[in-house]
């Protein structure tokens, strides 16, 4: 079996398994009226009847509640765990997870400290009568964070994290992977699992559509099913008056997971993507892969990381608060435990902005990514397409002249079609010549418009780019990106440089090249006299 040598070629040849759907989610469980100081006043003067609102009437509130927790802890044999600072709760769940032998049920919870916003009362005083009153304000606390690690029939292993005080908000973290290999398991379908996704599996079609089926509604009924379990920091009253708990998505991952042939595969795969994709956190490149226009008043910082994990490297790209990690895994011993995984993460969106238009996001960003780099490394043009491009050309009777590959002003011309902020709404004559200018050491403001329109008509006919409908923007055909790259890169990386290594007039530098190529050149000169002296 030989080893692939592209990026295209291990996409389209050494993938065994491909599944996309929901990595991990996190989700705010809030009360909306109790999102304000408003809404905390009003829930104690006009709900529960008292006359002042204050902080003093949350804490037999939060003692009832802790107490609940304590003793449903107590009742159901649970272990309470007290979380010491820089231990990873994951490492604790996997372990206590391993000792669980029931199918459902609560595993064990902890406690941590952590900072969180609260409501808190100060004495105000009127202006007028001088007496002084209680005001809710916002303030921030260390607050009691009690984690209840649970295992579900549907979802596998997820957690529940309440807050102590007052407005005792949650958080829900579940796995789009555990709940994929629950409903695998129930369904009675083969598969194998990795530690964040599933290796291989009898009916990968299934697999795909119980990735696609995990909605809203079975993530709210999953919420709804065990606060009714757990004990309630609302009573039942409180719930009968509206005040209950909503979700929102804090933070949402949707994963690409590849699986490859052959360890080495993978390695191929991911050498060449980290060595062609090192800028790929500009702006100009994070635009074309989220779809969005990047400007100068956009936040967030622009960059792209390698970080090695190990001997596991993982490509990061981020934009505002979402992100893309690349990584490549292998599973030591296994012929096929290795890899390819990319997740794009996305923050703050409304539970019910998914799964169509917040999975639309993520994914899209996935794929358009991979796209990039498929086209970026395997820009190889045929035979037939180099002439083409470098031979006039005549298309319904309209003539074009040569795209030659040696000339200056069509490398400039393929060096600036392929700038990425290009790639996302077209260009026009005005934003074309103003780069191309640049590159030709020109003055953008004195280019030729004729001149530039000339260079746009035969790029035109040529078929490298064509005009976006009902406007006067360009964009690149398939073809065209493809035949920029190979011109703009085979002459800028291997003509130019190593043409100039091999010269006679080149410093004499050392390199690999030059040295095979005044050997060769030795070798043919030697050829050539031994025929000479033969004759």
């Amino acid at each position: 079996m030989s080893v692939p040598r592209s990026v295209a070629e291990v996409l389209d040849e050494h993938v065994t398994l491909e599944v996309e759907g929901i990595d991990r989610m996190y989700l705010n469980v809030y009360v909306p009226q109790m999102q304000r100081e408003q809404g905390v006043a009003s829930f104690f003067r006009f709900h529960r009847g008292h006359q002042f609102a204050s902080s003093a009437l949350m804490d037999p509130i939060s003692k009832t509640f802790v107490a609940a927790l304590e003793g449903f802890a107590k009742r159901e044999q649970v272990p309470v765990i007290q979380f010491r600072k820089g231990q990873r709760k994951d490492d604790i769940a996997a372990e206590h997870r391993k000792k669980f032998t029931r199918p459902e049920g609560v595993v064990f919870i902890g406690k941590a400290q952590e900072k969180m916003p609260v409501f808190r009362t100060e004495r105000r005083r009127n202006e007028t009568t001088g007496a002084t009153y209680p005001w809710l304000v916002r303030s921030t606390a260390m607050v009691n964070q009690f984690y209840i690690y649970c295992v579900d029939r549907d979802f596998g292993p997820f957690f529940l994290k309440f807050s102590s005080y007052f407005p005792y908000t949650a958080k829900l973290c579940i796995n789009g992977h555990e709940y994929a290999k629950q409903q695998l398991a129930k369904k009675n379908i083969g598969f194998e699992a990795l530690d964040n996704g599933v290796l291989s599996c009898d009916d990968p079609k299934r697999l795909q559509t119980i990735c696609d089926g995990l909605s809203a509604e079975k993530i709210d009924a999953l919420l709804r099913k065990w606060l009714r379990l757990l004990p309630h920091p609302y009573t039942a009253a409180d719930r009968k008056a509206g005040y209950r708990y909503q979700v929102s998505i804090l933070q949402a991952e949707f994963s690409l997971t590849q699986v490859l042939d052959r360890p080495v595969t993978g390695r191929v795969f991911f050498e060449e993507v980290i060595r062609e994709n090192l800028d790929i956190g500009r702006p100009s490149q994070v635009q074309l892969i989220f779809d969005r226009r990047v400007g100068k008043k956009t936040p967030g910082r622009f960059r792209t990381r390698v970080i090695t994990d190990g001997v596991v490297p993982s490509l990061h790209v981020d934009y505002k608060t979402t992100r893309i990690k690349q990584y490549h895994k292998g599973r030591p011993g296994a012929a096929h435990g290795n890899h390819h995984q990319q997740h794009s993460r996305l923050r703050h969106r409304q539970i019910d902005q998914e799964p169509a238009a917040l999975r639309q996001v993520g994914f899209q960003a996935n794929r358009r990514l991979l796209d990039v780099q498929k086209i970026s490394h395997d820009c190889s043009i045929g035979e037939d397409a180099f002439d083409r491009v470098v031979r006039p050309a005549e298309v319904e009777g309209q003539r074009a002249s040569a795209l030659r590959f040696g000339d200056a002003r069509v490398q400039a011309l393929f060096s600036v079609l392929v700038v990425f902020s290009l790639q996302l709404r077209g260009f026009n004559n005005r934003e074309m010549r103003t780069l191309l200018a640049q590159l030709l050491g020109l003055d953008p403001g004195n280019y030729p418009i004729g001149r530039m329109t000339y260079d746009l008509r035969r790029l035109r006919l040529h078929g490298i780019i064509e005009r976006i409908p009902h406007s006067h923007r360009y964009q690149l055909t398939p073809q065209g990106l493809r035949i920029s790259l190979f011109f703009s890169r085979t002459y800028a990386r291997l003509l130019r440089p190593k043409l100039a290594q091999i010269m006679p007039e080149a410093p004499p530098i050392a390199s690999p090249l030059r040295t095979a190529f005044d050997r060769l050149n030795s070798e043919i000169d030697a050829c050539c006299k031994q025929e000479r002296l033969a004759a």
